[in-house]
């Protein structure tokens, strides 16, 4: 067993040093080249310019990434690097990175079913109008704490046994949390925006159903998504609205396969694969994610009111979680994935979230249970049974 992961002074300089960025999907790896310079933070008002002058003084063939935050007022972090090398997709199998972890829940899941309830309450209370609460997004946090400082590196190498999604980590900038350097790594299988050229490309999944060992039962699971009106409809208010986001910026918007299953090792999704092309080539994908986020696919509908709410009733703060994380280069190119199924990874600690979107009609034990099966991957990649999310305690 190669035990190297395990040594305490290998994983602090891991943490610190290996890569600001790291970018990991089915058509291989984007790593950023030397080391990249902090990009000066800022909220979403002041990103366009912020990022205008960074790349026009970066140089031909600099790239900007990084993560942006949930809240809309939220402080990004970005870096910009001289170029990125891309190398073929090599996953190779790693041991568990989180030695004799222990975990706590907030809130437990009982709890967050408890939440729910009131959410749904809140919906039913609400008046007929174009302000009332159609949807939320309600999230919990697990806390793992390790014996030893946890590789950042070997949990995105773990996560990435999963060809389905796009794995991340990138290199944040504040201590808010742990006792290190902080870095949020995570498995997305959701693609907020991507451009190349003038083409644009954004795959919304809202509707869940958790993966099965037996065929059978997993066959049962993805029909059952299929035919769920709750999900479709809830699915529907996502497609709806970045449609309505990107249309002002496009000469032509679709969705030309209509909307289908997609899956990763733990869960079915209902999505849908919206197409464009821009009226402006030149307009870059950071500022279209940054009009697009969050969508109700993370947040709810209006997604004004949802996240007041979510800050009312949430009890951890989001950060990055349920932003985006992605890179831009001088030509406006670039690819912005959904923050989710992340943890964000300071020295020996880990902070682990999952959400579930709640729309009229939503059951709140039902709920909590997809938030643990969402939390499964991450949960395995730690050393962790996939079940430990819904026994944990606060």
């Amino acid at each position: 067993m190669n035990m190297s992961f395990l040594d305490p002074a290998r994983c602090a300089r891991t943490n610190a040093a290996v890569g600001h960025f790291v970018f990991r999907g089915p058509n291989g790896t984007l790593r950023a080249k030397g080391t990249p310079s902090p990009v000066p933070s800022g909220i979403g008002t002041t990103r366009q310019a912020r990022v205008s002058q960074a790349l026009a003084g970066g140089g031909t063939g600099s790239v900007l990434a990084g993560a942006l935050p949930f809240r809309r007022d939220g402080v990004d972090c970005l870096w910009l690097a001289s170029g990125i090398d891309r190398q073929p997709l090599h996953v190779t199998t790693a041991q568990a990175c989180a030695p004799d972890p222990t975990l706590r829940a907030e809130p437990a899941a009982a709890k967050y079913a408890e939440t729910v309830a009131e959410a749904l309450r809140i919906m039913a209370s609400d008046p007929d109008g174009p302000d009332r609460l159609r949807k939320i997004v309600l999230a919990r946090s697990l806390t793992v704490h390790a014996s030893r400082p946890i590789s950042p590196d070997m949990l995105q190498s773990r996560l990435s046994e999963d060809p389905m999604v796009t794995t991340f980590r990138v290199t944040l900038r504040d201590a808010s949390f742990g006792d290190g350097p902080a870095v949020l790594v995570g498995a997305s299988p959701e693609i907020l925006v991507e451009k190349r050229a003038g083409r644009i490309m954004s795959n919304p999944l809202a509707g869940s159903a958790p993966r099965h060992a037996d065929p059978i039962a997993d066959a049962e699971a993805c029909a059952g998504l299929a035919g769920s009106a709750k999900d479709r409809r809830e699915h529907a208010m996502v497609v709806e609205y970045i449609l309505d986001t990107l249309a002002p910026w496009c000469r032509q918007l679709g969705c030309p396969d209509g909307t289908g299953l997609t899956c990763t090792r733990s869960m079915w999704h209902l999505g849908t694969r919206i197409t464009g092309e821009l009226k402006d080539d030149s307009t870059p994908s950071i500022l279209l994610a940054t009009m697009l986020h969050p969508t109700p696919a993370v947040c709810g509908l209006p997604c004004d009111r949802a996240a007041a709410l979510i800050e009312r009733l949430e009890p951890v703060a989001r950060d990055f979680y349920a932003g985006a994380v992605g890179w831009c280069d001088t030509t406006g190119d670039g690819a912005w994935h959904v923050a989710i199924r992340c943890a964000r990874i300071a020295g020996n600690q880990a902070r682990l979230y999952a959400g579930a979107g709640i729309v009229p009609g939503s059951e709140p034990a039902s709920e909590a249970a997809e938030t643990g099966n969402k939390f499964a991957a991450l949960l395995r990649a730690l050393g962790l049974p996939a079940e430990a999310a819904m026994a944990a305690t606060n």
